[in-house]
């Protein structure tokens, strides 16, 4: 009997968790597991512990299997990464950071940054053939006017995944950082001022004071 610790954890941004069911198959260069539950709710920012017991030693764990399904209602769930411990110690690490929506099965590979010619295995050959193809599927691209650069093949962002999404995070974080940009500006006198610049160092005052601020806010 071969037993390995599985951590599983859930990003923290808001909505990250979900409420349907998550299990997980680890695959090994001599055999995979059975599927096994991790949980049936998981929080934004928090991780899930469990062991996968297997009836022999699996090997070098290549693929770790994540599933996921829905009793009711959907909920979308975002994973950010899977830390496996082998029976010897060898910690095996897969980055995900991806979200998992319907019921749907997804395949990560072991965050080592291989290379193609490193793929020995026939397995880990057909899981990039078929990431590949599922890009290619998603990155469609059409002109959309003589003369204008392509653009992807869609009528409106939301017929996009949600990988491949602006979040809305994102657009959140966008726009309240142009609020800031624009109070700055205005608190600086630089909006609605009614009279001309002295001189160009003026002018450099204001924006260094400005950009001084943006650098700090980045960092």
């Amino acid at each position: 009997m071969a037993v390995y610790k599985v951590t599983v954890a859930t990003g923290d941004m808001v909505e990250a968790g979900t409420n349907n069911s998550i299990s997980i198959t680890l695959v090994g260069s001599y055999g995979e597991s059975r599927q096994t539950t991790v949980s049936f709710l998981f929080l934004p920012g928090k991780e899930k512990s469990l062991s996968v017991h297997c009836g022999q030693d699996l090997g070098p764990i290549i693929l770790i299997r994540l599933h996921k399904w829905q009793l009711f209602l959907e909920d979308a769930w975002f994973c950010k990464d899977v830390r496996v411990t082998a029976p010897n110690g060898t910690l095996y690490r897969f980055p995900c950071y991806q979200w998992l929506e319907g019921v749907t099965t997804v395949e990560v590979r072991e965050g080592s940054g291989k290379k193609l010619v490193d793929d020995k295995l026939q397995i880990l050959k057909e899981h990039r053939r078929q990431e590949l193809a599922a890009r290619q599927e998603a990155y469609r691209w059409k002109n959309f006017a003589q003369g204008w650069p392509r653009c992807l093949n869609v009528d409106s962002i939301f017929e996009l995944d949600s990988n491949i999404q602006f979040s809305r995070i994102r657009a959140t974080n966008f726009t309240g950082f142009l609020i800031f940009q624009g109070a700055s500006h205005f608190l600086s006198g630089f909006l609605l001022r009614r009279t001309s610049w002295n001189s160009l160092d003026e002018m450099r005052t204001i924006f260094s004071r400005t950009q001084g601020r943006d650098i700090g806010e980045c960092l």
